[in-house]
């Protein structure tokens, strides 16, 4: 194959991916049967099977039980705003986010006792086994599930101390930095690491998305001179929301 050529199947994808964005074939459309896509393109039954895989893998078209291919609604995305730590607010960011709209959102979560993985044991800095606090969050804007957020914290640092909850006790619900340095455990910096993967099946059901679906996950951790003390892997479903960086030039 030369440089600029495509295969058939890509071909026949960006042709049917083009009326779709154009609105040629609007959303709840039923996408062209395989045995037309056939008689139009001028191609085998396996390119038209190929070409439609690529639209849902795409997450442009859905298939019904029974009915067909069907163009999906395509969401206009919206912001997650993630910013520096704002010292005279010492909510998470989440929360920061929330008393800036007028929009409020909700969330929910649990925290339990576990043992650190192999790969949160090297994000920590702590031994495959040694005991964290993992606390899975959903927090939702409008009553839709919006992101998911799972974060540990070794026990080492927080057990047996008031801040061992994150969403209980006096400093329960206030961000990392506010809830360590109650503990003179002061933290200096943070780092964030956004990648993309398909969410996984669990996910994407708390998401309300479909399997294939593409998620970003922000990898974050805060240190305390050198020493993590948290670290977390925030999920967002990327067909609907934006991650937008604010962060302050010293």
């Amino acid at each position: 194959m030369t440089f600029g050529e495509q295969p058939a199947y890509l071909r026949v994808a960006g042709d049917l991916r083009k009326q779709i964005v154009d609105g040629s074939l609007p959303p709840h459309t039923r996408l062209p049967s395989q045995a037309r896509i056939r008689e139009e393109y001028g191609v085998s039954d396996t390119v038209a099977l190929e070409a439609r895989k690529v639209l849902m893998a795409e997450g442009l078209v859905e298939g019904r039980s029974g009915s067909g291919t069907y163009v999906r609604e395509r969401p206009v995305p919206r912001r997650i705003a993630r910013s520096g730590y704002r010292p005279e607010s010492g909510a998470t960011p989440f929360r920061q986010e929330q008393a800036d709209v007028e929009a409020r959102g909700t969330w929910e979560s649990r925290s339990e006792q576990a043992e650190a993985s192999l790969a949160v044991a090297e994000r920590l800095a702590v031994k495959p086994g040694d005991r964290v606090m993992c606390t899975r969050y959903v927090f939702r804007e409008a009553g839709e599930a919006m992101m998911l957020s799972t974060s540990w914290e070794p026990l080492a640092v927080t057990g047996r101390t008031p801040v061992m909850l994150p969403e209980e006790g006096p400093l329960g619900g206030m961000g990392v930095v506010e809830r360590m340095r109650a503990i003179d455990v002061i933290v200096d910096n943070v780092t964030e690491e956004v990648g993309a993967r398909p969410g996984l099946a669990e996910e994407l059901l708390a998401l309300g998305g479909v399997p294939g679906h593409v998620v970003l996950v922000v990898q974050r951790t805060y240190y305390a001179s050198g020493r993590p003390v948290e670290t977390a892997d925030v999920v967002i479903p990327a067909d609907r929301y934006q991650v937008a960086y604010h962060l302050p030039v010293r």
